[in-house]
């Protein structure tokens, strides 16, 4: 599953934040995600059974040959909670998500990406949830669903119990929360 521009609000506004993600997918689920952020030079990938990484400074073939990938699965956490949120996309929904977490945990900081960067900070330890209570389509999702999953994140619907899946009759993805 492919998405040559996740994130096409942020590309008009050139931001940054767009990313280019690639995904494989067996049986309904990632089992493999690349996601790459050209202008911030960030490179997301991950697979069954071998792991999820990061790796920066990331925009030539020769890059990637020489970078140290860091291992998603050992990111810590900030001490206050952090929640990512859509740039484009906030609504009543998120907001009295936040609202939960803020009861929860006192202090709680929101910081906003574009495309899937959001799943990919949770991923990376830098936050440790991102709610999504808005639209989405599977190939927004895919590559860093993966990233995720192998970082050692829980992906799941809204519910909090069932884990997405892929390849469905209706590409529409249910509202889902990433949490570490």
């Amino acid at each position: 599953m492919i998405d040559p521009i996740d994130g096409t609000k942020e590309f008009i506004k050139k931001n940054g934040e767009f990313t280019v993600n690639i995904a494989l997918i067996q049986n309904g689920s990632p089992v493999m995600g690349v996601v790459y952020a050209p202008v911030l030079k960030e490179l997301f990938f991950a697979e069954q059974n071998l792991g999820s990484f990061k790796m920066t400074q990331v925009q030539t073939l020769e890059d990637v040959e020489k970078a140290i990938p860091t291992d998603l699965s050992t990111a810590s956490l900030p001490d206050i909670y952090t929640l990512v949120v859509s740039k484009s996309h906030m609504n009543e929904a998120t907001q009295e998500f936040v609202d939960t977490k803020e009861r929860e945990h006192g202090k709680v900081n929101a910081a906003s990406y574009g495309s899937s960067l959001k799943i990919c900070k949770v991923a990376d330890g830098s936050a440790h949830c991102y709610p999504r209570f808005g639209p989405t389509m599977e190939w927004d999702t895919a590559a860093a669903h993966a990233v995720a999953s192998f970082a050692r994140c829980k992906v799941t619907q809204g519910d909090e119990q069932s884990e997405l899946r892929y390849n469905k009759e209706n590409l529409l993805n249910p509202f889902f929360i990433i949490q570490r």
